[in-house]
């Protein structure tokens, strides 16, 4: 070339989305090394490069960065009308929004249940103004975010799941009915809203967050990480903690002031002598085991032990009973009808871990029940009736640890639960919502079996 010739035209790189990857074409050829790319590997079934769909924006930006022209053919989103949320945010929530913002509309807010996040995700939706998904962990979750969605934008909303199957620019869908369909929608929207999004750290969900194609990502949680440290994973596919609050930061002027009450209770000789025999039957083998259970890996070995070793299953099945003895201790149903008593006319919910002592309680105490066994229907109409104050109490095996709205409830009794610090959040966070003066006081109440290892599990958790 002489000196004075124009430059010859450097093609442009093309993206275009194929069932969960983005397809890079033309890279060489524009002077760009494909595999210097984010992501990017070759597909040995057509010789064709390739990135897990989430890596898009930054494959984009990379080129753009690089001087290079991009023939951008990745989304395809339907057209949306401009969209106003008509909420006027609180200070902390804009201050949540913003930071979300300024992170390049990717990260996780974490702020405690009844703070708002729903409001919060409404806005960042009419503010980003794309196509938007919703993904959400139960069908309960997804009816109430269809609710929100209707109401606040005057746009049709689709939704997967909980047999419906439409798509809409507006959707929502269960985490399941999100996964199943990723490869086939991933290009269709632009910003991802992941509720309770701790769940995307399961190693099947976590495709949701790679086949889908959209920039913009927003998860929302009221308890981030995870013990077996799978929030890592959330933060690389959507994004960190941008903005967090904890419930004493928000109690008193937009939650509820609330206390939490721990009761120690005991055991009765017969059910001493039970705990104690099976406890010590664990407890003997562990310590000859050399096990120390310092984490959740040191069950796992004592689980894989049990399949070979009956000493070990043996072990295993004295803790099982160690635990039913001091979770469902009697002295507890005692305490709880004396709390029952005191807070007459009051809105309690009731939380244990084991669907026989739901069963046990409802009986006793005439409490409707609601475990993994109540039929979708019945489930509902129990919420409704407790919603709008039919039944005053409700009990219930870990179900309502997430995702129900009960904005009156002002007790909660946590009978029996794990030594997570998720779960103790979540049902503290089902009773913070404020009442309808705002003067409303919540209370907590743990009740532990004193001298057995549920005082752990206690401590744990808080």
């Amino acid at each position: 070339m002489r000196p004075g010739d124009p430059s010859p035209a450097v093609s442009s790189v093309t993206l275009t989305y194929e069932d969960g990857t983005v397809r890079v074409a033309g890279a060489a050829a524009a002077g760009v090394d494909p595999d210097g790319l984010p992501g990017v590997e070759t597909d040995a079934r057509s010789d064709a490069r390739r990135a897990p769909a989430h890596r898009y924006r930054e494959i984009r930006d990379a080129l753009r960065d690089r001087g290079r022209d991009v023939d951008d053919r990745v989304l395809d989103l339907p057209p949306l009308p401009p969209l106003d949320s008509g909420y006027t945010l609180r200070e902390y929530q804009r201050d949540a929004l913003e930071a979300w913002e300024a992170n390049d509309r990717r990260g996780v807010l974490e702020l405690p249940t009844g703070s708002g996040k729903t409001v919060i995700a409404l806005a960042a939706i009419a503010a980003a103004g794309t196509p938007a998904l919703v993904v959400v962990p139960t069908v309960d979750l997804l009816e109430q975010w269809h609710r929100e969605l209707s109401a606040t934008f005057d746009v049709p909303v689709g939704r997967l799941g909980g047999g419906e199957q439409t798509v809409e620019a507006l959707t929502v869908a269960t985490y399941d009915s999100a996964y199943l369909r990723a490869d086939e929608l991933g290009d269709r929207f632009g910003l991802l809203v992941l509720d309770e999004v701790h769940h995307l750290g399961g190693e099947g969900y976590r495709d949701i967050a790679r086949l889908f194609a959209a920039p913009a990502r927003l998860g929302l949680t009221a308890t981030f990480e995870r013990p077996d440290g799978a929030h890592e994973a959330v933060a690389e596919l959507v994004g960190p903690v941008v903005y967090d609050l904890d419930p004493d930061d928000l109690a008193g002027d937009h939650l509820a002031d609330y206390e939490v009450r721990r009761i120690e209770v005991e055991l009765s000789g017969a059910e001493r002598e039970r705990y104690e025999e099976a406890q010590g039957t664990f407890v003997d083998y562990v310590r000859d085991a050399g096990i120390r259970f310092t984490s959740g890996s040191d069950y796992q070995e004592l689980v894989k032990r049990s399949g070979n070793d009956p000493r070990a299953r043996e072990a295993l099945l004295a803790k099982q009973r160690a635990r039913e003895v001091m979770m469902n201790a009697d002295a507890k149903l005692d305490r709880l009808g004396r709390i029952l008593d005191r807070h007459r006319g009051e809105r309690v919910i009731v939380f244990t871990a084991h669907t026989a002592l739901v069963y046990r309680i409802s009986e006793r105490f005439l409490i409707p029940a609601i475990t993994a066994e109540t039929g979708t229907e019945e489930r509902r109409e129990t919420l409704s009736r407790f919603r709008e104050g039919t039944y005053s109490r409700v009990v219930a095996a870990n179900v309502l640890d997430e995702g129900v709205d009960v904005p009156e409830a002002s007790v909660g009794v946590i009978l029996s639960g794990s030594g997570s610090e998720r779960e103790f959040t979540q049902r503290l966070g089902r009773i913070l919502r404020p009442g309808a003066d705002g003067a409303k006081t919540a209370t907590l109440y743990e009740l532990v079996t004193n001298e057995t290892a549920e005082e752990r599990v206690a401590q744990r958790r808080r």
